[in-house]
């Protein structure tokens, strides 16, 4: 599957092949799909260079997964859990972080989907001065009846954050053929491989996956 990483706040492949970005830095992609918020917890800090699996996580943000061992739920529901508490987590942040997944296909490179994971910081917050996290960018959309399949959105990084924090901007239409590809691969296997939840296992790690998900309802479809 196809990865497109925000590491370092740069845009790249996780195969190392580095992408074709607008001459502002920002990147190009037609968002085709997206699972629902989720959320993991991992013991040990957040060490790019070492591969991990959470110990617990969740795919609705509700409780933890029928998936995770017994052994390794932390409290019943999120919501009573320690690691659900600001300040549990690096600095102000929560231990059990948030993310999303989107399933993305990018200007210039027409009918591959990609994989976009976005943190907490790319998720939620309120627009400023038009710049968008994913839900404002969401509810933006709605409000001018546009489907989110139907534009091309410019990606780019908050140059002000010090963590890979993502903003995001509608820049044009799609011609009818494009909408035509776009929305025939809603629901493809790479769509719903690039938007499920699963981890890989590799030595000394269990897999853990979260539940499949199938994406959108229709409904979704007009407004995210």
């Amino acid at each position: 599957m196809n990865r497109l990483s925000i590491r370092n706040r740069e845009f790249m492949e996780l195969s190392g092949v580095q992408v074709t970005l607008l001459p502002d830095d920002s990147y190009s992609a037609v968002i085709v799909n997206a699972a629902p918020i989720s959320r993991s917890y991992y013991e040990e800090d957040y060490d790019p260079d070492k591969l991990s699996t959470p110990v617990c996580w969740s795919a609705d943000t509700q409780t933890p997964s029928t998936d995770v061992p017994a052994d390794a739920k932390q409290a019943a529901r999120c919501m009573d859990c320690k690691h659900n508490i600001r300040g549990s987590g690096y600095g102000s942040s929560r231990a059990c972080r948030f993310s999303q997944r989107l399933a993305i296909m990018p200007e210039g490179q027409w009918g591959d989907i990609f994989q976009l994971r976005l943190p907490a910081t790319s998720i939620f917050g309120q627009a400023r001065d038009g710049h968008m996290p994913m839900q404002a960018y969401a509810r933006f959309l709605k409000e001018h009846d546009t489907p989110v399949i139907a534009v091309f959105t410019r990606i780019y990084f908050d140059r002000h954050s010090e963590t890979p924090k993502l903003f995001f901007k509608p820049t044009r239409s799609l011609g009818d053929e494009e909408l035509r590809v776009a929305s025939s691969v809603i629901d493809s296997s790479d769509t719903i491989q690039a938007i499920t939840l699963e981890y890989t296992p590799f030595e000394g790690v269990n897999k853990s996956p979260f539940e499949a998900t199938n994406g959108f309802t229709q409904s979704d479809r007009r407004t995210l």
